[in-house]
């Protein structure tokens, strides 16, 4: 599958793999939090969109484009891809991508704020793009939660993006179905649980085995609850390919 980027400025966009870390995950004890796999994986998910220079904005709480003012570090930066500006009133700060992907043929765009990554008054808004046919340019859209300012820094991730298939609704066949109606799957389910249970009773009991394990690591490295291996297909971190100059 080939994920094309057109830009659509002299200025190359700064579209990278996204990266796994995150500094709140990092300030949890012991860097705790990519323990758990889901989130870990999820930072990585596809590509990050960053800004070219620090900016502070504000909204006084109007509906009016004017309601929100952008404060740019660097205001050459004006007109880059991922600088950011006030466009559609109601509190939403608007960043031009300086981009147009092109999907193969079914394929569209996912584009999202940066994942795991909460920024205290305003919140990113989401939006799926059929970028198998579409001319179009498109932006990343935060909304502020309150009145007030932000701040974001130079080269901070504005928007997450990775593809999906248009018909993957389409193809799903939804059912809700006992647990016990899968033998297998049951039985590896019951001896987790009670793994755990167990495993969580001798942490609180100072057991000094599970206090060196710290925490159970079955799923993370993609084993049975049983100990058997999990499916060949099992990953604990994603490459997205970095985009390189076409032919």
């Amino acid at each position: 599958m080939k994920l094309i980027c057109h830009p659509l400025t002299a200025e190359v966009p700064t579209i990278r793999p996204a990266g796994s870390r995150r500094d709140w995950m990092d300030a949890t004890p012991e860097s705790s939090a990519y323990r758990c796999l889901p989130l870990a994986l999820a930072n990585q998910h596809g590509w990050e969109v960053f800004t070219p220079t620090g900016f502070t904005a504000s909204w006084n709480g109007g509906e009016r484009v004017e309601d929100v003012t952008v404060r740019m570090d660097d205001p050459l930066a004006m007109g880059k891809p991922g600088a950011p500006m006030a466009n559609f009133g109601s509190g939403i700060l608007t960043f031009e991508t300086g981009f147009l992907l092109r999907t193969p043929p079914g394929w569209n765009i996912w584009v999202m704020g940066p994942v795991n990554t909460p920024k205290d008054g305003i919140a990113p808004l989401n939006g799926v793009i059929e970028t198998d046919w579409s001319p179009y340019a498109f932006t990343m859209n935060w909304r502020f939660t309150r009145p007030g300012e932000v701040r974001f820094e130079a080269d901070e991730a504005i928007a997450q993006l990775f593809p999906v298939r248009r018909d993957l609704f389409d193809k799903i066949e939804t059912e809700i179905r006992p647990l016990h109606a899968d033998p297998k799957t049951f039985e590896q389910f019951e001896t987790w649980r009670v793994s755990r249970a167990d495993f969580a009773t001798r942490l609180r009991e100072g057991d000094k085995d599970a206090a060196e394990l710290k925490w159970q690591k079955g799923y993370y490295r993609g084993l049975m609850p049983d100990g058997s291996k999990g499916p060949p297909s099992h990953k604990t971190k994603l490459r997205p390919k970095p985009f390189g100059d076409g032919e």
